[in-house]
């Protein structure tokens, strides 16, 4: 089983970067799809942006276009989101998750694809 800790949170102000990481332990994530979500106070965690396990496919909630990208380093076993340009309204606590998958072209966006989670990591952009 993997278990994912994220790190790298904390308060900037508005188009400030910020990077994320996630880290894994426990197996090699090698079959792992990742994503992150956030969650905003009051509202439902909602997807920002994946990628498959092998690294080659990405996707993105349109409110990160442009400013968040996602890697990931398999040496390391950890995930990054790389947030540039960010606004007040991306305000929130950010989850990593992972979903195993033998399709390595797969990239989940939905949350009940995902069945690891980390304890996530508060992000707060001031105006």
């Amino acid at each position: 089983q993997v278990q994912l800790l994220e790190s790298g949170g904390g308060l900037v102000q508005a188009g400030d970067s910020l990077r994320l990481s996630c880290a894994a332990s426990g197996r090699t994530f090698s079959n792992y799809a990742m994503g992150w979500f956030r969650q905003a106070p009051g509202k439902e965690r909602e997807f920002v942006i994946a990628i498959n396990w092998s690294g080659t496919n990405t996707y993105y909630h349109d409110s990160v276009k442009g400013r968040f990208t996602i890697s990931r380093d398999a040496a390391k076993n950890t995930v990054y989101l790389q947030m540039n340009s960010l606004k007040p309204e991306d305000t929130a606590v950010y989850y990593c998750a992972a979903s195993r998958t033998e399709d390595s072209d797969y990239v989940p966006v939905l949350r009940i694809m995902y069945n690891i989670w980390g304890q996530g990591t508060q992000v707060t952009v001031s105006s």
